[in-house]
């Protein structure tokens, strides 16, 4: 499909900055299938689900994934900054590096330094380029390895807001409590599964309480999540993989819960890519552990899921194209036109919506 058929116009006041505060203060757009949009609020979210529901969420968790360090070459110093996205080993890791063309293969990068405060040797964490992509990507070696490394991540590492708030504000304390949900478990993302963002405890307890019951799968958002398609069809769009897992007890129960009538409720669009990963063709859904780079546009069948809650997404992206296959273009373009006209807050920090799962042919 054409890409420009997924474009838009947003305001750059529609960009929220912060959360919503307390989080289920944050709105909430009513998507059904068919019949009239309704503005609602998160804490709204539990009476639209039903007894028997299970509501799937994503239980990763968002490291300090920004680095900011040196590469030396003779007397030429240049600072590095490096966003980690996925890991390819004990040492290794692949990020997005800039400025890409000052770094070459076998340079090293010094993170934990800057050219003005040199760090003593002993608190700085090495890194070998070992690989160079397109697109500013690189394959990097640490001297590090395994936990080691990963404290080291932790000690040195920022926390990688999203490029559209980071332009317009530095990270702070702040960050560290709200880009993460109260999900998050299991290290290794580093992007927030972003509609997660929305619950606190007493939302949990009242979607539970309504009849629904939650259950956790892990999906290590990439930092590859916002990179543009810059093809013009996305036919020619390559996905970026992410790591994820679908463990059998959780299988089992979304089986069984779609069996006796019940909805499979997807908190976030990655929580939706690691049900449909993990589902085969008549609608099972199978333990996976594995990468997947899954890309769903509309005419993709949507197989694990019958209700999504998602943030609302950038013009132009596959998240956007994913939920215009899971509503339909039309439905969804509606749905974008009716929020930016009634001021919902988009993309990470903003408002969501809870989507219907269309007819095959929407």
């Amino acid at each position: 499909m054409r890409v420009d058929l997924f474009d838009f116009d947003l305001p750059e006041n529609r960009i929220a900055l912060r959360p919503a505060s307390p989080r289920e203060s944050a709105r909430l757009l009513l998507v059904p299938r068919e019949g009239a949009l309704r503005d609602l609020h998160v804490r709204d979210l539990p009476s639209l689900l039903r007894p028997g529901d299970a509501l799937v969420v994503n239980d990763a968790r968002v490291i300090p994934a920004r680095l900011t360090g040196v590469r030396v070459r003779g007397e030429a110093v240049a600072r590095i900054e490096a966003t980690l996205h996925k890991r390819e080993g004990e040492d290794r890791w692949r990020a997005f590096v800039r400025p890409a063309k000052k770094l070459n293969v076998g340079e090293r990068i010094r993170f934990g330094e800057t050219s003005e405060s040199m760090a003593c040797l002993l608190a700085a964490l090495d890194a070998e380029v070992l690989e160079k992509g397109e697109g500013g990507e690189v394959l990097l070696g640490f001297a590090f390895s395994g936990p080691a490394l990963d404290e080291a991540i932790q000690r040195h590492g920022v926390m990688p807001l999203p490029p559209y708030i980071a332009h317009k504000r530095k990270e702070d304390a702040a960050d560290e409590r709200d880009y993460q949900t109260i999900f998050a478990d299991a290290p290794g993302a580093v992007a927030a599964p972003t509609a997660g963002l929305h619950f606190t405890p007493a939302l949990a307890d009242a979607c539970e309480a309504a009849g629904a019951r939650l259950h956790r799968v892990t999906l290590n958002v990439g930092a590859g999540t916002f990179l543009p398609v810059k093809a013009d069809d996305t036919d020619d769009h390559v996905m970026h993989s992410e790591w994820g897992r679908v463990d059998a007890a959780t299988a089992d129960a979304l089986n069984a819960a779609r069996a006796k009538g019940g909805r499979v409720v997807a908190v976030g669009t990655t929580s939706l890519r690691i049900l449909e990963s993990a589902t085969d063709e008549d609608g099972i859904v199978r333990p996976f552990a594995g990468d997947t780079a899954i890309f769903l546009t509309p005419g993709a069948p949507i197989r694990a899921v019958d209700a999504l809650m998602t943030n609302f997404h950038l013009p132009r992206s596959t998240l956007f194209m994913l939920v215009s296959a899971f509503s339909g273009l039309r439905r969804i373009q509606e749905a974008y036109a009716h929020a930016i006209r009634s001021g919902y807050r988009f993309y990470s920090y903003g408002d969501a919506c809870f989507l219907e799962l269309s007819p095959p042919s929407g």
